[in-house]
């Protein structure tokens, strides 16, 4: 039997400041004390713990009570953020805030104003929902100390989150810009810890400094300048998932020359419900079905996706092996595309691309090709970004860093320009950017890589899991027997110890098995490389990686075990 304590119930209601999740919390409660069990079990969920406060920042579902995303729970954070921020550079700090479209952002965004300026420091708030790229470069355009995003990305409808980033005189290495890392995530938490109330925390009715079109166009601007000016011949559809990337996104490709451009209309103004998706991620089955049912009527050239904050890109292009003609690139696959562009600019020297564990290697063999560095690096733009010398960095989860020196994150729209833009210039030259990775295959082998998730309700699998991962159950891959295994728990080379395995056999096929850090699965990267002989059938070495990559799934399965 669920037992709950009602004090605890009772006193975050009398500190709740809003009336919906006050009102939404004493109904559970009557409810629960009524006999209902779903009400005595969703108390429990929500009073379980508090929501954490990690290098993610804040994210969960929106509701009343302390493990949900809340204006009690953000005014908490602000709090403890601006308690850090004023131990790090003093009373006089600054900090600019952004916002999605989503339920309860703008509220959020507000509340952390209104929070930073009554403890004395300089708030600067966006007056609209813009892409998350938006506040990330005024951080840096702005020299102010700290950003907050309030944001979930491309999570369910019913979500919100509370991203933070770090500058200005708060972070003063490589990571001045990027999103925080141990141990600020443990310091803020802390101090948000020990706020003791809402009614505590002093808020402003007013003082903070509104922020209009004058740094959107001022990111637009160095965006636009990342790509040669004049008109260039591409028919594009762009879609940003109901999120808040749209304008930015067609008023971007517009300057830069790109005016044949065809939104997908259902989904390019913000709408928190989602309505066309199931969900709001670019990587989801059905999430692009109706912009290829727009290119495919237009005869477009390329198909371009934001998901619904604009930190990441997706693309799709005509490729007659591909369903309907059509087939969205993985995140690898643009990765390598972006990479070999920017290594190929810069040439031999100092420049370093970068790219996480478990995105493909082959970002490494382009810039050793190019006489550039490489580094790996843990998950997450928050350790990507913060590489020195980077001048270019992606993760297989459609995220790409192509503008460090101004966003020290990923963008989706300045990654949609530079790509946009290598389209155009291979159609003028009578080519594509199929034509592009068929070649980096010749020139490097093909590099395949397909992803592995397993959704568990039962959390305590994903740990079963990875113990029997580390038990030694996984013996080959596809046939081929194992020769390496590391342990990422133990750290490996310049990596700092995080929850994950590496596996690699005789062949080179590799698969690095972690638990995600946002949502309940277990997610496995598989890769295995085929070498491309002269005049090979291409079409034949990707069926046999198709074919090695199934098996080692089925190995992966096997071995997992749950």
């Amino acid at each position: 039997m669920t037992t709950l304590d009602e004090g605890m119930i009772e006193s975050w209601i009398a500190d709740d400041p809003d009336e919906n999740t006050r009102t939404e919390i004493e109904e559970l409660l009557r409810a629960h004390r009524d006999g209902d069990a779903s009400a005595t079990q969703e108390l429990a969920d929500r009073f379980s713990s508090p929501l954490t406060f990690g290098t993610a920042g804040l994210r969960g579902r929106l509701g009343g009570g302390p493990h949900r995303m809340n204006r009690a729970v953000v005014i908490r954070a602000a709090a403890g953020l601006v308690a850090f921020l004023q131990q790090q550079v003093g009373d006089d700090f600054s900090l600019v805030i952004g916002y999605d479209a989503r339920y309860g952002s703008r509220q959020f965004a507000q509340d952390t104003a209104a929070v930073a300026v009554a403890a004395g420091g300089r708030a600067l708030l966006f007056d609209r929902a813009l892409p998350t790229p938006v506040t990330a470069f005024a951080l840096k355009h702005l020299g102010v100390d700290a950003a907050v995003v309030v944001t979930a990305s491309h999570n369910p409808p019913e979500d919100n989150g509370y991203k933070v980033y770090l500058g200005g005189r708060a972070v003063t290495d490589s990571g001045q810009g990027a999103q925080i890392v141990p141990p600020y995530d443990a310091e803020i938490f802390a101090a948000i810890q020990a706020v003791t109330a809402v009614a505590d925390v002093p808020r402003a009715d007013s003082g903070w400094t509104i922020i209009g079109d004058e740094v959107v166009e001022a990111y637009l601007s160095r965006a636009v300048s990342l790509v040669p000016a004049g008109e260039k011949d591409l028919r594009i559809v762009l879609t940003s998932l109901h999120g808040v990337g749209g304008d930015i996104a067609l008023k971007a490709l517009n300057r830069a020359g790109f005016a044949d451009v065809h939104v997908v209309a259902e989904q390019h103004d913000p709408d928190p419900d989602f309505p066309t998706v199931s969900f709001p991620n670019p990587e989801e089955p059905g999430a692009l079905d109706l912009a290829f049912a727009l290119a495919k009527k237009i005869d477009a050239d390329i198909i371009v996706v934001n998901d619904p904050d604009a930190d990441r890109f997706s693309a799709a292009i005509p490729d007659p092996r591909g369903e309907d003609g059509w087939r969205q690139l993985t995140g690898d696959e643009v990765g390598a595309l972006l990479g070999e562009a920017v290594a190929r600019s810069h040439g031999e020297g100092s420049a370093v691309l970068a790219n996480s564990i478990v995105s493909s290697r082959l970002l490494a063999q382009i810039a050793h090709a190019h006489g550039v560095s490489h580094r790996a690096t843990l998950t997450g733009f928050k350790w990507i970004s913060r590489v020195d010398g980077i001048v270019f960095g992606y993760e297989e989860a459609l995220g790409y860093c192509v503008d460090p020196n101004y966003v020290r994150d990923k963008d989706g729209i300045t990654a949609c320009l530079q790509l946009v833009n290598m389209a155009a210039q291979r159609k003028s030259a009578g080519s594509s950017l199929l034509a592009e990775l068929d070649d980096l295959a010749c020139t490097h082998g093909l590099y395949a890589t397909a992803p592995l998730s397993i959704r568990v309700a039962d959390l305590s699998l994903i740990a079963q899991g990875m113990e029997n991962l580390r038990s030694g159950r996984l013996k080959s891959l596809a046939g081929s027997p194992l020769t390496s295994t590391v342990d990422l728990s133990e750290g490996s080379g310049d990596l700092p110890p995080t929850d994950g395995l590496i596996f690699t056999s005789q062949r080179n096929d590799r698969v690095v098995a972690r638990p995600s850090g946002t949502e309940p699965k277990l997610k496995c990267y598989l890769e295995t490389i085929v070498d491309v002989p002269e005049a090979a059938d291409l079409d034949a070495i990707r069926n046999e990686a198709a074919n090695r990559l199934q098996a080692m799934k089925a190995d992966m399965k096997e071995a997992l075990g749950i």
